[in-house]
């Protein structure tokens, strides 16, 4: 059954009679994922994203090996996609990072290529849209 879980269902202001979208779930979903840290969930201790504050020193460098955890992150975690690809969008503003977040829906007969763009601010919260 694809959608929400139950708590997320049970904390959302949504009406319960209204159909969550399939591809809005997965953008919620990866809000979540992306804005928790590795270590966070004590029942599943490897969900979420590696600390990155870390990687302030290692940069560029550091750039590539963000953009490999999310990817492994959305494998692992986002069953709902396929042929996940990231890759990082340059900027001009210094204090954010974006990343481009390209994947098809693992139902076959869906849509096409979903693209999602992330941008990661300084106080490393991960928007996604």
């Amino acid at each position: 059954m694809p959608g929400r879980g139950l708590l997320s269902r049970i904390a959302s202001k949504r009406n319960a009679t209204q159909p969550l979208d399939e591809v809005d779930s997965i953008v919620e979903h990866l809000r979540v994922l992306l804005n928790t840290r590795a270590g966070e969930s004590p029942t599943v201790p490897d969900f979420g994203i590696m600390d990155f504050t870390d990687l302030v020193h290692s940069f560029p460098e550091g750039i590539q090996l963000l953009q490999r955890a999310i990817r492994a992150t959305v494998l692992q975690y986002e069953p709902r996609l396929k042929n996940v690809t990231v890759r990082h969008v340059r900027d001009e503003e210094v204090l954010t990072l974006k990343f481009e977040i390209t994947a098809q829906l693992a139902q076959t007969g869906s849509r096409g290529v979903l693209k999602f763009r992330t941008q990661v601010n300084a106080g490393g919260k991960v928007d996604v849209r």
